[in-house]
């Protein structure tokens, strides 16, 4: 673990010590994860194993285009991504921000990931920006239900209005959810710190959330793997494995409240 550049490295201060005070202080705080929470659980990243599914890339088939032209292929592609996520738990890391969300005065946990993890770990309320790969949801009515239910048939129908269930996912070429953009919204508008775990800071809008935070105040404590991005918005950057840091991170400040 080392720390990039910030205000507190330049006046001596340890990252994960200097990262604590923030929190601590902080009470209103919002989280922005990405995939690399996920991936110390063994979650593989979407373009993983060489980002090829039976010879095709797997961008090719997270589109609305793809499912009108082939759905039941299309739906053996998230049947396999589901069976990939089976046995898999929550690491520490997430449990760590779990626990965070309970300390904090307010707090939101807004995150990239369509695993269900944070949830799982006791998470509350999780904004989920690009949907979950546990939920299936109708094509054309507001009908939703579990993807192990709908995954039964190889191409399922909604039993309200006869049109095909599908992931309840953000395909490419597709606009986020407008609660979850809303909720991100009052997030960034109402925290006073938001904490960056695991997000390589390239992918809109949720790359420019950190920004938008620190022009409204709050300040940014980053932990991931290398610098990204949304590092030279960061006050605090600690680079390093999420679930190492983050259980440090929220020992620190819950037993220092």
């Amino acid at each position: 673990m080392h720390e990039g550049r910030s205000e507190t490295a330049r006046s001596g201060i340890g990252p994960l010590a200097a990262a604590a005070g923030l929190v601590r202080t902080a009470r209103n705080i919002a989280v922005l994860t990405g995939a690399g929470v996920s991936a110390e659980s063994g979650v593989p990243t979407f373009r993983g194993a060489g980002g090829l599914w039976r010879g095709r890339r797997a961008e090719d088939l997270a589109t609305p285009l793809a499912f009108r032209r082939d759905p039941e292929q299309v739906w053996d592609f998230y049947r396999w991504r589901m069976e990939r996520l089976d046995g898999v738990e929550p690491n520490a890391g997430h449990f760590a921000l779990a626990a965070l969300g309970r300390w904090a005065e307010r707090f939101w946990l807004i995150t990239q990931n369509v695993d269900g993890l944070h949830t799982a770990a006791g998470s509350r309320e999780v904004i989920e920006l690009h949907g979950s790969l546990r939920t299936a949801r109708c094509r054309t009515c507001p009908y939703r239900c579990p993807m192990l239910e709908a995954s039964t048939s190889p191409l399922p129908e909604c039993p309200r209005c006869g049109d095909l269930l599908r992931p309840a996912v953000v395909w490419f070429g597709e606009a986020l959810p407008e609660d979850a953009l809303a909720a991100a919204g009052q997030a960034i508008a109402g925290c006073s710190l938001m904490l960056v775990v695991g997000t390589s800071g390239v992918v809109e809008p949720a790359s420019s959330f950190a920004a938008l935070a620190r022009r409204r105040g709050a300040r940014i404590v980053e932990i991931n793997l290398e610098p990204t991005p949304i590092s030279r918005a960061a006050n605090v950057s600690i680079f390093g494995r999420s679930g190492e840091i983050l259980p440090d991170l929220v020992g620190l400040v819950t037993r220092g409240s």
